[in-house]
């Protein structure tokens, strides 16, 4: 039990910033993808789909997202070319990512299939960081763009959740942890 309190104690975001430029193997992304399949699912919806970008992938998911912020902003009349230039460049920096994608099952709630999703998240991102991979989740970019979803193979009653950034960290020093204690976000009921 050290040992699972150690790995979910000691899990961290881990910007693209901090990330080496080397390639995580695919296997610790398989495995990764593994432990995902096995979060808890109201009904044994499994509602979580995953799109893994690397390689030219990455350029691929860059352009996407670049070209569809520019095609939406400018119908909004408020183009920023920073975060046009942001949008291309972020994915280049990781060795993958993945989209995080929920499938929508009318047999549950939206949000019992949002949570599950999450935990799905949550295995992948102590598997990585148990590994000494980083990653964080991020729901910037093109995430709530309702026209993004086909790209992930998504429908409409589908939702797109964010994006899993993946890398080797430059340094085995990771970001210091900080929580509030405990007791004040608990309420025991003994009788």
């Amino acid at each position: 039990m050290e040992k699972v309190d150690q790995i979910i104690r000691n899990r961290r975001s881990v910007y693209t910033s901090m990330f080496s430029g080397k390639e995580v193997d695919d296997s610790v992304i398989e495995s990764m993808l593994e432990n995902a399949n096995w979060a808890p699912t109201h009904k044994l919806t499994e509602p979580w789909r995953f799109t893994i970008f690397k390689g030219n992938g990455l350029k691929k998911l860059a352009k996407f997202q670049a070209n569809l912020y520019k095609q939406r902003a400018d119908n909004n009349g408020n183009f920023n070319e920073t975060t046009f230039q942001k949008l291309l460049a972020k994915p280049l920096e990781c060795s993958h990512i993945i989209a995080i994608g929920m499938k929508r099952h009318e047999v549950v709630h939206e949000v019992e299939e949002v949570c599950a999703v999450s935990a799905a998240v949550q295995n992948m991102w102590l598997t990585a960081s148990e590994r000494g991979i980083g990653c964080y989740w991020s729901t910037g970019g093109i995430t709530f763009y309702e026209e993004a979803k086909p790209f992930f193979n998504l429908g409409s009653d589908d939702k797109l959740l964010g994006f899993l950034f993946i890398g080797i960290p430059k340094s085995e020093n990771r970001p210091w942890g900080k929580r509030n204690p405990i007791e004040g976000k608990v309420k025991w009921v003994k009788s």
